[in-house]
């Protein structure tokens, strides 16, 4: 170990940009075994680890590091998956800048971080690729939990839920599952046959999966409440949030959510809106999150003829993935900076032909270091569009049946839970987007995963 001096840090080889937005296929190759060894070897092995604080899963990062390094791949896919409900998934897709990467040693120390998400996607690609599989209990008690969403707070809850031995009905809208992880993630970030291969390992262990299911409407939460020992609520948070601006409801006027499902629904050769065809067009997408640049990377493969972004604040603010922004640079992207829409220019048809926008600049920070965004009175100017997408984040919706049935939440629509993620009803509970807000997919992971744990704990009388 310790190998930092020798070996520099070194990303997984990503396809050219030209060659990549041709198609949806992930853009990065999983870590050969020598590359991963390599970098695994660079790590300083830390007393006091920030890469496993920082991670919202506590992963046994080090731990696994070090077996990677001394080629033990069989001890280090069962530390990985051990912490972890689908460690190959939050390797393609956590922003580990921020994470686990960002509080590695090397990093703060001017020599890089060990590339810990790739390397931690290979440990468990290389352990599928030598028979192994993930575990869980070798027999089910007679007890029963219905999950609600297929997301990843709900893709967690189960996991856990059968290696506890509990017994897992799960009920999904959509026509697949993964939720945000199907319908939202992009493929060049994240194939689904990545996400449909756990998922088949989770009936394997005994899941009963029921797709084109939405409970409240085709099945009562009342009959969950009768036929279950507990109910874990993993439902997310879609409602978009919107700037509230003039001729945002425009027939060419988008949000983001929506833009996404329909053209993944479009690869799944499901039936989808043509409206949101994008080819040919100038699209504007709004927002600087890593959903904005998942509709812009989204419209380059789908042809568009041209894509801006308007972002209110300047790069150094921007609050999506360093990683995401420099892959959407590379294949084409504009980016605006220092802008705030002020209204959707529409035409006699209702339909959108511009952005009017106003110059931003940012105040002084605060004691806080948060700058605020301040207008430049007077600095309008317009951005031609044919299709304009809105990403500027979600909020919470308040599920009708849950409200009628002593479900509490807060005054932003999210559900209230204790530290265990149980509700305001004894035996139901919640974790994910619909708790704490739109978030990661490893925090909703954290979610599922310590709702599974209080599940068991409360079903055994442990």
């Amino acid at each position: 170990m310790q190998n930092f001096i020798k070996y520099e840090r070194i990303e997984p080889f990503k396809r050219g940009s030209n060659e990549r937005k041709k198609d949806f296929k992930e853009i990065y190759q999983v870590f050969k075994p020598t590359e991963a060894q390599i970098q695994a070897d660079r790590c300083v092995q830390c007393g006091d680890p920030g890469c496993h604080t920082k991670c919202p899963l506590h992963n046994f990062i080090p731990q696994w590091l070090k077996s990677v390094a001394n080629l033990e791949s069989e001890l280090a896919f069962n530390l990985s998956n051990e912490s972890n409900p689908f460690p190959e998934i939050t390797g393609r897709v956590c922003p580990q800048d921020r994470l686990c990467e960002g509080d590695c040693t090397l990093h703060q120390d001017g020599y890089g971080a060990i590339t810990i998400g790739s390397i931690e996607t290979f440990i468990s690609e290389n352990g599928f690729k030598n028979g192994l599989r993930p575990k869980f209990a070798d027999k089910m008690s007679d007890k029963k939990v219905a999950v609600i969403g297929s997301g990843p707070a709900g893709f967690a809850c189960a996991t856990y839920l059968l290696r506890e031995g509990i017994q897992v009905d799960m009920f999904e809208k959509q026509n697949r599952p993964g939720g945000l992880l199907t319908y939202g993630i992009p493929n060049f970030k994240l194939e689904k046959e990545v996400v449909f291969r756990r998922f088949q390992w989770l009936q394997d262990a005994g899941m009963k999966l029921h797709l084109n299911t939405e409970v409240g409407k085709d099945v009562s939460f009342d009959l969950l409440m009768d036929n279950y020992d507990a109910i874990f609520i993993g439902i997310g948070a879609e409602a978009p949030k919107r700037a509230n601006i003039e001729g945002e409801n425009g027939k060419n006027v988008f949000m983001a959510m929506d833009f996404l499902r329909n053209i993944q629904k479009k690869i799944f050769n499901e039936a989808y809106d043509n409206r949101f065809d994008v080819k040919g067009k100038d699209v504007v997408v709004i927002g600087g999150g890593d959903t904005a640049m998942d509709c812009i990377r989204t419209s380059l493969r789908e042809g568009a003829s041209s894509v801006k972004c308007l972002y209110r604040r300047d790069a150094v603010n921007m609050p999506g993935s360093r990683k995401e922004f420099k892959n959407a640079k590379e294949e084409g992207a504009e980016f605006i900076f220092n802008v705030a829409p002020k209204r959707v220019i529409l035409n006699e048809k209702g339909e959108a032909v511009a952005v009017e926008l106003l110059k931003t600049t940012l105040s002084t920070p605060d004691e806080s270091g948060r700058q605020r965004v301040e207008i430049v009175e007077g600095s309008e100017h317009n951005v031609n569009a044919d299709i304009v997408i809105f990403a500027l984040g979600f909020n919470n919706t308040t599920p009708e049946f849950l409200v009628e049935n002593g479900i509490e939440f807060d005054e932003w629509g999210a559900i209230k839970t204790d530290e265990n993620g149980e509700t305001s009803k004894a035996f139901i509970f919640a974790g994910g987007d619909c708790y704490r807000g739109s978030d990661l997919v490893v925090t909703a992971a954290a979610d599922g995963k310590r709702a599974a744990e209080a599940i068991a704990k409360k079903l055994f009388n442990r």
